[in-house]
């Protein structure tokens, strides 16, 4: 049987491990990027100017330093919420305000999802106004106003009552009334609702927040389809979103499910790149799709999502889980909400060391979605493309080599660059 004090020192020694490895990664990532900051590496040389070189490194370095405070800062907080009592405390005053039994018993846990949800959000708020108009301004990326910023934090509050809410009373009823297999029938519950919110995204939610219109260039819009149709591939449209509203950096995705597919390109995507470079690119994201990355990505997560909600279901039958991490459970039983949150807490802790496992499987479909790019279009253009999007969106050529294989999604330029033209057909 566990015990309160064997669970808070296992806490505190994973937090201490957690930060502690943190912040090494992100000083070797600012001596690393700093130490290289005055020359352009050799292989880009040609290419990329040293003005551009040093402002992707002073970039990179600015956003290292306030993530240095945000750690600290985040385990603080988090600490905050556990062992000094912030969770048991915001706990026991809504358990006092609401009681256990208004609005058929689920008023409470609601209550308690959405006290916290609402602070956390409060205790962020900062963080996101510092980097949206002061680092981002500093390099010349963001073009959002307060009225735009504050409309979408609005919206963004919205879409979580309305779609939250609904998944967060069937959670909370799936583990009430659903026996010891609750936790399971409450990760098909979220599985569900997140292949759901794949469908709706494109058609509902995104255009809250952008304008979509139908890509209007003829003769960009006709190469695309051409792609499209050496590919066998179908989709609901071909959209450009209106990125540079809020920010100058460029990107392109595919979004939905079956039947809901789209294609968006940002704006400021197509204002920097060429017809041949805007088909490589989505060359490289239809390669994501006909190689089946997003439903082995799917699997992926269905699969740890239902170990996460196994542990879960053992966890929250344990009342040293509690104890131990500085809650004091309701004694009439209503601590699904408490178990939720504080698993919600200290998952990330545990779960940091599964980092360069996901981010190498990451890096392989990058790998894999360029080799695909390379067979059906201009390889050439989607390295210049690549080197473009490097250059306007300030990413380091530099970054340290270990860090970037522990936590980098996509593989550096220095790796990338010789891979795609080693697929690359003769010019």
């Amino acid at each position: 049987m566990l015990a309160p004090s064997s669970v808070t020192l296992f806490f505190v020694a994973a937090l201490l491990a957690t930060t502690l490895l943190k912040l090494w990664l992100n000083g070797r990532q600012l001596r690393h990027v700093a130490l290289h900051r005055g020359q352009v590496p050799t292989a880009f040389a040609a290419k990329v100017p040293l003005a551009a070189h040093q402002k992707a490194a002073d970039y990179t370095l600015a956003k290292g330093r306030l993530q240095l405070v945000s750690l600290l800062f985040g385990a603080g907080v988090l600490v905050a919420w556990t062992l000094l009592g912030g969770l048991n405390q915001l706990n026991l005053w809504l358990f006092g305000q609401v009681g256990p039994q208004a609005w058929g018993g689920y008023a409470y846990p609601l209550a308690l999802l959405a006290g916290f949800t609402l602070i956390n959000a409060l205790i962020d708020l900062p963080f996101e106004l510092y980097t949206t108009f002061k680092l981002e301004a500093r390099f010349g990326f963001n073009r959002t106003d307060l009225k735009t910023f504050v409309a979408d934090q609005f919206k963004g509050l919205l879409v979580l009552v309305l779609l939250g809410g609904p998944l967060a009373w069937g959670v909370l009823a799936v583990m009430r009334h659903a026996g010891s297999s609750w936790w399971i029938w409450a990760w098909a519950l979220w599985f569900g609702f997140s292949l759901t919110l794949m469908l709706l995204y494109p058609l509902l939610i995104a255009p809250l927040f952008n304008k979509f219109t139908p890509l209007s260039d003829a003769t960009l819009k006709e190469r695309v389809e051409r792609l499209f149709a050496r590919t066998g591939f179908a989709a609901k449209g071909l959209f450009v979103m209106d990125a540079g509203r809020r920010s100058a950096h460029g990107n392109a995705y595919f979004t939905g499910l079956g039947a809901a597919k789209r294609v968006v390109l940002f704006d400021t995507l197509l204002e920097r790149l060429d017809p041949p470079e805007v088909e490589a690119v989505l060359a490289h994201e239809l390669g994501h799709f006909k190689l089946r990355h997003v439903p082995k990505r799917l699997v992926l997560m269905a699969g740890l999502t239902l170990a996460g909600f196994a542990l879960l279901g053992w966890l929250s039958q344990q009342p040293a889980f509690y104890a131990g991490l500085g809650v004091q459970p309701n004694l009439l039983g209503d601590n699904e909400a408490l178990a939720l949150l504080l698993f919600g807490l200290v998952l990330p802790v545990f779960s940091f060391p599964l980092g360069p496992l996901m981010a190498r499987s990451s890096r392989k479909h990058e790998f894999e979605a360029d080799a695909f790019a390379c067979q059906h279009a201009d390889g050439h253009a989607l390295a210049s493309a690549l080197l473009k999007l490097h250059e306007d969106n300030a990413s380091t050529l530099t970054p340290d080599p270990l860090v970037a294989r522990w936590t980098y999604s996509h593989p550096p330029a220095s790796e990338r660059l010789p891979a795609i033209l080693s697929h690359a057909r003769p010019a």
